[in-house]
């Protein structure tokens, strides 16, 4: 939901924990919530030093806390507002949760949805609402989704429902710490929230200190949507001009009022996490509950990890509420790739290696056993080879150390673990034609993904032939495809299927294929 949402017109009275705590032990929210699961999650305990637990909001029947919120709102107004019906504007788990509502309470729906929203999830709104939910799709983005709502609200007398700045909404979250602090009676030293607007966290927040004042709550943002976090330190809501759209489910422009005065008084910490940390932290959730969490519902797990790196110590007990699992799909390759970066599991290197006979095999001896996830390389200069490789890492810091031992055998190499572009961009860029490609021979190869079949693959080829390209990337299949560009001496060109034959690996001759003739040669 990339964007500010819509203002909160009505003056609310300023309630203190006592009402909250009164508002949260009334909500109505098990018509359609369910109690989620706290569960341990062992291997992250065991990594850290610390019990670490899961509170797992993403089992809820719309994969989200949303709907807590939004049907403790909706089931709160009289027989004569819910006559007239309700509407919200969003893009996201908040329009499931406002479905499902006004399906159980047999009253209308109208849920303003940007234009530019997945199908799929309109789909799932309309799934979860049916006949009770009209949609209606509006603008660029959620602001002007949030407008148009608001002009419904005054035009056919309907209920605003607002997706974090409301008490109702924001008591209706708060029974996820009511049912924490029933599940697990023992000590608590902090709980770690997802923020987007503010109404999760403020209801926990409120909820904790009103019964376990002693009790962290630490609040999460991602480093390029952190308006809370920001306007905390102002003392006032800021506005971000810009959201990152990476974790939708918190990018929100602008904080609700209640929401920031609740904070101000009861959240005891930020942590600021980053894209490449979230990954890390869905393939961590998934390693302990094998379930995947959308990059919000990871918020939580990235700011413990970043929490207990930063104060140390042994036997804490945090508690991550994974606040929602509504992944797209496609997203999926983009996690799986930079998870290995954010956990320093995987290290990028852009190196130098002179033209020269016996340079690239001493560099691919140099690798020795260690796991290549990447290796690509062009031919484009007479002097110097500038090879992208990518390697698996068993613990932070052993990029850097990689790095001196490649420098120290004469390799001048660059630690590009941590450069976006390169990461981004530049890892699916290199190659395209060369001059000094002339007589260049394209084949593709398939080959058993074991540990050390690349190096083998690699020095296996005769001495006097050249490589004058390489493509290999890891991608988690059992086997492996490389593209190669060779450079073969003219009396040695009829013996090239017998030399590669004899390698056992299933290859493909593809100097005729109107691809690598368009963009490589």
């Amino acid at each position: 939901m990339p964007a500010q949402a819509a203002p909160n017109t009505a003056r609310i009275k300023p309630l203190g924990l006592a009402d909250y705590l009164q508002k949260i032990l009334t909500s109505r929210v098990y018509d359609v919530a369910i109690e989620t699961a706290l569960e341990r999650a062992p291997n992250l305990s065991r990594r850290l030093g610390h019990e670490v637990f899961l509170k797992r909001e993403d089992t809820q029947p719309v994969f989200s806390f949303k709907l807590r919120g939004a049907y403790n709102k909706m089931a709160q107004l009289s027989p004569k507002a819910l006559a007239k019906g309700v509407l919200c504007a969003s893009a996201g788990n908040h329009a499931q949760g406002v479905a499902m509502g006004a399906r159980r309470l047999g009253c209308k729906a109208t849920i303003v949805m940007p234009v530019t929203t997945p199908q799929v999830k309109i789909d799932a709104v309309a799934a979860f609402g049916g006949d009770n939910v009209e949609i209606v799709l509006h603008g660029e983005s959620y602001s002007d989704a949030a407008l148009h709502a608001k002009m419904l609200e005054k035009k056919k007398g309907m209920t605003f429902v607002h997706p974090f700045d409301d008490p109702d909404v924001i008591a209706g979250q708060g029974t996820v710490a009511m049912e924490i602090l029933r599940q697990h009676a023992g000590p608590i030293d902090a709980i770690f929230v997802a923020i987007g607007g503010g109404g999760l966290i403020s209801g926990v927040a409120a909820y904790i200190k009103a019964l376990r004042p002693e009790i962290k709550v630490i609040g999460v943002q991602m480093n390029d949507s952190d308006a809370m976090a920001r306007s905390v330190k102002a003392g006032k809501r800021i506005t971000l001009a810009d959201v990152g759209l990476f974790s939708d489910g918190t990018a929100v422009k602008l904080v609700g009022e209640e929401t920031l005065r609740l904070v101000r008084k009861h959240v005891d910490d930020f942590v600021i996490v980053n894209t490449d940390a979230v990954c890390a932290a869905i393939k961590d959730i998934y390693q302990d509950t094998r379930s995947i969490v959308e990059p919000a519902g990871a918020l939580g797990v990235a700011a413990v990890k970043q929490y207990a790196a930063r104060h140390g110590g042994k036997g804490k007990t945090y508690i991550a509420i994974n606040c929602g699992a509504n992944m797209n799909f496609d997203r999926l390759r983009f996690v799986a790739e930079r998870a290995e970066v954010g956990e320093d599991r995987e290290a990028l290197y852009a190196v130098t290696i002179p033209e020269e006979r016996g340079s690239f095999k001493r560099f691919c001896e140099l690798i020795g056993p260690r796991s290549v996830t990447e290796f690509n390389y062009r031919i484009s200069d007479e002097r110097q080879a500038h090879v992208f490789v990518g390697l698996s890492t068993a613990r932070k810091g052993d990029s850097r150390q990689i790095a001196k031992d490649f420098e120290s055998h004469g390799f001048a190499t660059v630690d590009l673990s941590h450069d976006e572009l390169a990461k981004t961009h530049v890892r699916h860029m290199v190659g395209g034609r060369s001059a000094l490609a002339e007589g260049e021979r394209l084949y593709s190869f398939v080959f058993p993904e074991r540990p050390g079949a690349l190096m083998r693959f690699l020095t296996s080829m005769p001495p006097g032939w050249n490589i004058s390209l390489f493509h290999y990337r890891n991608q988690g299949a059992d086997y492996g495809r490389i593209l190669v560009g060779l450079q073969v001496p003219k009396d040695e060109i009829t013996s090239i299927p017998k030399v590669l034959e004899s390698l056992g690996y299933q290859f493909v001759d593809e100097t005729r294929n109107p691809v690598y003739r368009l963009f490589l040669r």
